[in-house]
């Protein structure tokens, strides 16, 4: 289920925006980008996110800046001075080599630092509080658009599941009328083989019909499709948290589909069945979409 979501705050000088957003997928996936300094937070996004959501890929960014001017890195001064005293204790010891340029101190790891010990402070202050809040916030609005979406894709749910079980319906009525074609079908071919030659005993004839009525027999499975298709109209009734439980029932039923077809011995029980499991399909594909 797909949704974006947005919270701004602020404390002191500093301002905060939280991103949620959301995309299909068959577990819970929470994804985190945080700036530097703020790690500590991965830790409540992902218990947050897991209170609110049970299926899809949710990613959350937070971004934290200053109103005024103040640069995002700064100078570990105490350990330039250390590289500078070095260079100068060892400088009689490395003739023949160029002093060392002050672009190079600089680009020495550690001397140039990302400015992060104020985000420490501000997680570690009241602001923490608001920040979190506003995630929640966030995540409450994410929320809310799925649920949205969720209606929209509900009404679609409902209406696939209403053509399934027309459709087997229509299974039924001419599954109903297969032994009576069987047998008529049976004798059409008896009578080419054995024209002009000895019959067969009715008795034989109603052998034989009675096995081809059992391995073409499909009230099993469109009972059993009649079961499904009811389990899944409860749920999407119901509501709630019910992806998983229709991606199983789902599976049934395409399965139920498969024997019928495999079974069907008419050209009109081989289309409905076709018919069957496309819409069985679009309603699946629709199934991903749902928490």
């Amino acid at each position: 289920m797909t949704g974006f979501a947005r919270a701004e705050g602020s404390s002191g000088s500093w301002i905060w925006h939280w991103e949620a957003k959301s995309v299909n997928s068959k577990g819970l996936d929470v994804r985190c980008r945080l700036p530097q300094g703020t790690e500590q937070l991965e830790i409540e996004v992902r218990n947050r996110a897991a209170k609110y959501f049970k299926r899809g890929n949710i990613s959350v960014t937070l971004d934290v800046s200053t109103q005024g001017d103040e640069s995002g890195h700064r100078i570990n001064r105490a350990l330039l001075r250390d590289l500078v005293a070095a260079v100068e204790e060892l400088a009689p010891e490395a003739k023949g080599f160029d002093a060392p340029r002050l672009d190079g101190l600089l680009a020495a790891r550690g001397v140039i630092e990302a400015a992060d010990d104020g985000r420490r402070e501000l997680l570690s202050g009241d602001a923490k509080d608001m920040i979190i809040k506003s995630l929640t916030q966030t995540l409450e609005s994410l929320q809310t658009a799925r649920g949205e979406e969720g209606q929209r894709i509900g009404t679609v749910l409902i209406d696939k599941l209403s053509e399934i079980a027309t459709l087997t319906d229509a299974a039924s009525k001419n599954a109903s009328l297969q032994p009576a074609q069987a047998l008529e079908k049976y004798r059409n071919q008896l009578a080419e083989l054995l024209e002009g030659g000895p019959s067969l005993p009715e008795e034989r004839i109603a052998q034989e019909v009675a096995i081809l009525v059992t391995k073409m027999d499909v009230q099993e499975e469109l009972d059993r499709l009649r079961a499904h298709v009811e389990a899944a109209g409860k749920l999407l009734d119901d509501g709630g948290v019910i992806g998983r439980q229709l991606d199983f029932l789902c599976q049934e039923i395409n399965r139920e589909a498969n024997t019928l077809c495999s079974k069907a011995s008419d050209v009109d029980l081989t289309r409905i069945g076709l018919d069957l499991k496309s819409a069985i399909e679009q309603f699946r594909e629709q199934v991903q979409n749902i928490e």
